[in-house]
């Protein structure tokens, strides 16, 4: 008797000791099936999928996208985030991080990335938060982006490109979306002039550029948060105000902040800030600047997590939506879904659009203009077939009738010329160190002192990323999070099932 039971007891402790390990596995970054998220949508065959879903998920949880750098990987990204992996499992939203090995950055200058469905990297990153809602019965009305460096670009740009499917974005030490594709180098995924700060547009060209990306769309617009260093040298620190131009021209704001602050110590740096609100009074846009901060700074992530509403379990968005009459006075003034919306729609110089002129996603049919809503600027024109589509919604008020003004449609450029060269400062290295002698600085001058680093490596031969490590992403496996495939589910099935025949062999021993 005392045999069997040892022989029982010895098969039960194997059973366990299958099981204690499989109790890490459930709650660690996977990568997840290509033909599971991606189905049959043509995407870059290069884009992988990796989640995370804590043990304990919410009811309906929140999905927070984080993309990697230049160089870098999920894995890398992990480890870059663990405050945000602590607010998942302590919260239940679930985290996708997707992954493009093989590549230098994420393709955010590509015409099918910056289009909606095009089939670029954009739209991969779409398709895998789609693949979460419905697998995990996600809250589509709460789903979020970050990332720093080129995970920052991919930020802005899912903005951009998808507004129907992102609720609000952060980014660090990105670029407007549109502008990595000014010299696009799609074999590096780089852009020299972008990244050396000499692209720039009108607020006008750079809301224009938003809004053809995804040109049927009239509902709500994410909300944005930017967060770079003044002395950035991989990503020229001008970009940040290109940014602002841009999302206040989308988002309907004036271009001066409805307030701001100074030396505003956060976890891992101080910034000078700026916050715009809309017309119900809610922060949509945030920009943040850190006198003397570098290109790879740590991210703020108590900060962004406050400002997805993820710092806490439950609840909802903190914006709302603008109830009717009271949006934020859009300068896209588009009409509502079914509608036809004008050529341009932008207010003329200090004529901005009055309340309740963008219209509501789902809003009824509006009846009301918004104060100076439909006044042509100087030298505007009244569209000529501007009706309103038979299902038009105007939750926020379009003009009674239906007709539409192209305000300050003849806007042109206003210096926008782009530089013949950019300036590199002096020396093209970055903080970790210079890989590559014969590199430019962003700018296209020769830095003095070799190649620029991006925040995972070096910038290799004629100014472009290399895949370089030396740079501040931290190896794989920080953060102390593991790979694990997919099948790690049918270890504990198979565990369980050998624990459950050990114990029934002993109890049939026992009888006997």
């Amino acid at each position: 008797m005392n045999r069997l039971r040892v022989r029982a007891l010895a098969a039960a402790s194997l059973s366990l000791g299958l099981l204690l390990p499989a109790r890490g596995w459930a709650a660690s970054l996977t990568e997840v099936n290509r033909s599971d998220w991606a189905g049959s949508v043509k995407l870059p065959s290069y884009v992988q999928m990796y989640i995370y879903v804590p043990d304990k998920l919410a009811t309906k949880p929140p999905i927070m996208v984080s993309s990697h750098s230049c160089g870098s990987t999920a894995t890398g990204q992990m480890g870059n985030i663990p405050l945000s992996k602590a607010a998942a499992d302590k919260n239940g939203f679930i985290l996708i991080l997707p992954d493009n090995p093989g590549q230098n950055c994420w393709d955010v200058g590509s015409a099918a990335s910056l289009k909606h469905d095009g089939g670029g990297d954009t739209q991969a990153v779409a398709q895998m938060v789609k693949y979460a809602l419905m697998k995990y019965n996600g809250d589509p009305a709460r789903v979020y982006a970050m990332g720093g460096s080129s995970g920052g670009m991919m930020t802005q740009a899912l903005m951009a490109v998808y507004p129907d499917v992102f609720r609000a974005g952060s980014a660090r030490a990105g670029v407007p979306a549109g502008c990595w594709a000014d010299g696009y180098d799609s074999s590096q995924q780089w852009s020299n002039n972008c990244a050396g700060g000499n692209t720039t547009k009108t607020a006008q060209q750079w809301g224009d550029l938003v809004r053809a990306m995804d040109p049927g769309y009239t509902g709500h617009r994410p909300r944005l948060q930017t967060m770079q260093g003044e002395a950035d040298t991989t990503i020229s620190y001008k970009n940040t105000a290109e940014s602002v131009k841009e999302w206040t021209n989308v988002l309907g704001l004036s271009t001066e902040p409805t307030s701001s602050d100074k030396s505003y110590k956060a976890a891992n740096a101080t910034y000078d800030r700026q916050f715009w609100q809309n017309a119900c009074g809610y922060v949509v846009f945030e920009a943040w600047s850190s006198p003397g901060g570098t290109h790879s700074m740590a991210y703020e992530e108590a900060d962004i997590l406050k400002f997805f509403g993820l710092d806490t379990a439950g609840g909802s968005d903190p914006e709302p939506d603008c109830p009717a009459g009271g949006g934020s006075g859009g300068l896209g003034g588009a009409p509502g879904s079914g509608g036809m919306s004008n050529s341009a729609g932008s207010s003329a110089t200090g004529g901005a659009v009055g309340s309740g002129g963008r219209a509501a996603q789902g809003g009824m049919s509006g009846t009301s203009a918004g104060a100076g809503g439909t006044a042509p600027a100087s030298g505007g024109s009244t569209a000529t077939g501007g009706s309103s589509g038979s299902s038009g919604s105007s939750g926020h008020g379009n003009a009674s009738g239906g007709t539409t003004v192209a305000v300050g449609g003849m806007a042109t450029s206003t210096g926008g010329s782009v530089s013949a060269a950019g300036t590199s400062g002096t020396g093209g290295t970055g903080a970790t160190g210079a890989i590559g002698g014969t590199g430019t600085a962003p700018g296209g001058q020769p830095g003095s002192a070799g190649g620029v680093s991006n925040s995972s490596g070096g910038m290799g031969a004629a100014g472009k990323p290399s895949h370089a490590s030396g740079g501040s992403e931290p190896p794989p496996e920080a953060g102390g999070c593991s790979l694990v495939s997919a099948n790690a589910k049918s270890r504990y099935d198979y565990a369980s099932f050998a624990f459950g025949l050990a114990l029934l062999a002993f109890r049939r021993r026992a009888r006997r």
